[in-house]
């Protein structure tokens, strides 16, 4: 399983699922999966998007037994998902966590689900709004058997060429979630320092082509990267970063990083650090903290603040 390529995914795959949250990434993950093969009913509130009309109807609308991926927000609505779904489906059916829960959720869902003869995993998903287009890294935890039953939907989702390039099996439940957290705290080590680089930069009057700087580093050096590119691209489409506020929102996953960090005691000053410099938005204008809020808008959709 962890080497091997999907020689023939596209439209390869009878397999039929269920899709609960439909918002910016879930649909662009029903999308994707459609394209490659995967009958996808999608339910959710927003009359707008959704397949059906209820809970109730999706589970009626897919064959048993059922895979149903939950892509909603982290907290009490997963809860309450997690805590419907354990009412309403068959034994045997699987259920997935597709959002950014903590890896301590999880366990507790895996147990409740367990316990009514309901199959559990959790998968860690990176790519943001450009996941559709150039398909999603995954980081699954659960049973092997499970892993192996919900293959062609992580087929589906990731991108072409190897799977032990964007998809791995991390370790039982709990553990995928767990792989995304630490990526998440990662994240925001390199968007600070990419961020920071950004204002020493600009507050320098010897260089006279900012934007051109962050573009020729993006072949042939050694930090060279995805959120290199999506750098540039910012600064084509606001190049002072005039329209963007530096107040930085963080998704948790860095809090609890540094959590586990402190936890472990594993030092981790980096990411500490740049969670810290994201409270430090909230009070001060800083040139490099409007890169990190362009950045996260760039790489994942999220709303950024008008300059004041």
């Amino acid at each position: 399983m962890g080497n091997t390529t999907h020689p023939s995914r596209r439209k390869s795959s009878a397999m039929h699922i269920g899709l609960i949250g439909l918002g910016k990434m879930g649909f662009n993950m029903r999308e994707r999966l459609r394209r490659n093969g995967i009958d996808v009913t999608g339910y959710d509130r927003n009359p707008d998007v959704t397949d059906v009309q209820s809970v109730d109807d999706l589970i009626s609308a897919i064959p048993a037994p059922r895979i149903i991926w939950v892509m909603v927000p982290a907290g009490a609505i997963t809860d309450a998902v997690i805590n419907e779904l354990g009412e309403k489906l068959s034994q045997g059916d699987l259920v997935i966590d597709g959002g950014n829960s903590r890896f301590t959720e999880d366990q507790k869902h895996g147990e409740l689900l367990a316990a009514k003869g309901l199959r559990f995993l959790d998968c860690g998903v990176s790519g943001g709004v450009w996941g559709l287009q150039n398909g999603y890294g995954l980081m699954a935890g659960g049973d092997p058997a499970d892993i192996e039953l919900a293959l062609p939907v992580f087929d589906a989702l990731r991108p072409e060429g190897e799977r032990a390039d964007s998809f791995v099996h991390v370790g039982g439940v709990g553990a995928g979630h767990y792989a995304k957290m630490v990526h998440n705290g990662i994240e925001y080590g390199l968007m600070q320092a990419y961020a920071e680089g950004y204002q020493l930069l600009a507050s320098k009057d010897i260089i006279n082509d900012l934007p051109g700087t962050f573009r020729a580093w993006q072949k042939g050096t050694v930090v060279r990267s995805w959120l290199l590119d999506l750098l540039v691209k910012a600064l084509e489409e606001d190049p002072g970063l005039q329209n963007i506020d530096d107040y930085v929102e963080d998704s948790g996953e860095g809090r609890w990083t540094v959590e586990e960090a402190i936890a472990n005691a594993i030092p981790a000053p980096a990411i500490t650090a740049a969670l810290f410099a994201r409270f430090e938005s909230r009070e001060d204008s800083s040139p490099a903290m409007k890169m990190v809020s362009a950045l996260r808008h760039q790489f994942g959709g999220h709303a950024t603040r008008p300059a004041k």
